[in-house]
């Protein structure tokens, strides 16, 4: 089996995260900055990590406004699946219902008695693992 990403897409961060090769479990990479609105950027270093770790699969974050109503945010993600697809449509790309993972991902941050600096710090991150998680549980059901 081989790794694979967690994407959580903002507007000036993208959180990743990768999984073992053997799909069990998940950690942070990195929080990679943008500039606001730059989604090839961020489209080039996603390409980057799936050509150096040989990545067939992609958990992306769709950010759903909590009444599941598409947002503006959920329609930016879908074009970032899209946009990477064209670049490589070997891909595989599983959009991944994000609405509590920031909660989830927070609260486990406040667990581990992170100051509020460094929760911010890593927040993105911590929610690609939690969108990573997610998609891999729903793996293994099926």
């Amino acid at each position: 089996m081989k790794k694979i990403l967690g994407l959580d897409l903002g507007t000036k961060t993208l959180g990743i995260a990768i999984s073992d090769s053997l799909g069990i479990a998940a950690h942070g990479l990195e929080n990679f900055a943008f500039e606001f609105g730059n989604y090839k950027k961020a489209r080039e270093h996603v390409l980057e990590i799936v050509e150096r770790e040989n990545i067939e699969e992609i958990a992306l974050g769709l950010p759903l406004h909590m009444s599941g109503e598409m947002s503006q945010r959920a329609e930016s993600a879908i074009r970032f699946k899209d946009d990477l697809l064209k670049e490589n449509p070997n891909l595989k790309i599983a959009m991944i219902d994000e609405r509590m993972t920031t909660i989830i991902a927070n609260r486990r941050l406040l667990e581990a008695d992170l100051s509020r600096n460094k929760r911010k710090q890593v927040i993105d991150e911590m929610s690609a693992v939690v969108i990573l998680e997610s998609y891999m549980a729903t793996r293994k059901e099926k």
